[in-house]
């Protein structure tokens, strides 16, 4: 079967896939809802959990200075939970959608991508979670003590602003490690080449360091662990792109050659 047979056998009217699309959006909301349920009923748990680097910091108490501040963390604690155990049924459903209209060889290029995401993706939080955020916070918190002239200064986090600082390092943590994703598809796509990677290397370091600079806080140490992976990442997706890029001339190579052989 040719490519233009497969695109052709999946053609289908505008209602039919508007229709195909609302079932899918209601799939992923349904996933959102379920999820969203069971992660409120454990929300206390969960951000119990996202409080232990503090703890182990030596801070033993959370504020909270408006009446709703600690509910409303709840709120956003089960929707972030919901989001992370849900993302394999929306990625999944979003897959379903888009599948159809795909050639197979790029079915078969875009699924190890797809499969890649959410562990990169929790590779990058874990980071955050048991390395940059206890060095974070042993620099923040290291800056209670006396002022002089007989006033301390002492740290009383509010539950809000240390949750959205925990998330504020997961998801920039979490994020940056997709790079190799998003670079291997620009290359994918043609929007960038190999050579213009691997040449740019010196700015992209820089860029790096940037980044880590302002997403996390002024200390060295958790720029650092932010900025270190990233050029890692950076260096990897170049040999990945190189390893890619040399099987698909393989494969090139071979059905030249087989079509040379067909013709004679």
């Amino acid at each position: 079967m040719s490519s233009e047979d497969e695109i052709d056998n999946s053609e289908a009217p505008l209602l039919d896939h508007l229709i195909e699309l609302r079932r899918r959006l209601f799939y992923c909301v349904v996933s959102l809802v379920l999820t969203f349920a069971v992660a409120f009923y454990f929300a206390k748990p969960i951000f119990g959990l996202l409080v232990q680097p503090l703890a182990a910091a030596g801070q033993d108490r959370l504020v909270f200075t408006q009446i709703f501040e600690a509910f409303m963390v709840q709120i956003k604690v089960a929707f972030f939970a919901a989001m992370m155990v849900s993302f394999p049924v929306i990625a999944n459903q979003l897959w379903q959608f888009v599948a159809p209209g795909l050639y197979r060889k790029e079915k078969r290029a875009l699924l190890p991508f797809l499969l890649a995401t959410p562990v990169l993706f929790a590779l990058g939080c874990a980071l955050a979670y048991f390395f940059a955020i206890p060095v974070a916070l042993k620099f923040l918190l290291g800056l209670e003590g006396d002022l002089g002239g007989g006033v301390k200064q002492e740290a009383l986090p509010a539950v809000g602003n240390y949750l959205d600082f925990v998330m504020q390092f997961l998801f920039a943590f979490g994020i940056s490690f997709l790079l190799p994703v998003l670079l291997m598809l620009l290359e994918r796509a043609g929007i960038v080449t190999y050579e213009q990677l691997k040449s740019a290397w010196r700015y992209a370091v820089v860029a790096a360091f940037a980044v880590a600079a302002v997403l996390t806080p002024p200390d060295i140490g958790s720029q650092l662990l932010l900025a270190g992976p990233l050029c890692a990442l950076y260096f990897l997706s170049l040999v990945g792109i190189w390893f890619t890029r040399r099987r698909r001339a393989k494969d090139l190579g071979e059905k030249e050659a087989a079509a040379e052989a067909a013709a004679d």
